[in-house]
């Protein structure tokens, strides 16, 4: 078998059907739904299981959610050692650079890693031990 011969199984592709396109369409009128009754309405809410205690609510509800929660980006030392000795590192920066693929609520730089370079870094939060790697490796931090 070549690539030009393949093609879908019988019967595995077949043609869309329309509904509401009058009687002559086979599935005109009520569109196959039958007559009356709350199947033949168009208004059932999501999870209405026919007057049974929902799904969502049979399940105990657990924890806390902080809506005002912020979450940052996350980056370890050991990524920001790609950057040129003596540069300074902003979070547009870690973003061009694909270190980041969204700041969400700002950068976080965690001390994973080692850090060889001496660089001035920018973000808006520091772990204790990101900032001690820095400050040992000759650079700065510097508190967005």
């Amino acid at each position: 078998m070549k690539l030009h011969e393949l093609q879908p199984a019988e019967g595995s592709r077949g043609t869309r059907v329309r509904r509401g396109r009058g009687t002559s369409a086979g599935n005109g009128k009520t569109s196959g739904r039958g007559q009356k009754g709350q199947k033949a309405r168009s208004k059932t809410r999501v999870g209405f299981e026919g007057g049974q205690m929902p799904l969502y609510r049979r399940i105990p509800k657990r924890g806390f959610t902080n809506i005002s929660r912020k979450e940052y980006a996350i980056v370890s030392l050991s990524a920001l050692d790609r950057f040129d000795d003596g540069s300074e590192v902003t979070p547009t920066m870690l973003v061009e650079n694909g270190i980041v693929k969204d700041e969400k609520n700002g950068v976080k730089i965690l001390g994973n890693g080692s850090l060889s370079k001496k660089l001035t870094v920018k973000a808006n939060k520091f772990s204790a031990s990101a900032v001690s790697a820095i400050e040992a490796a000759g650079g700065k931090t510097e508190v967005i």
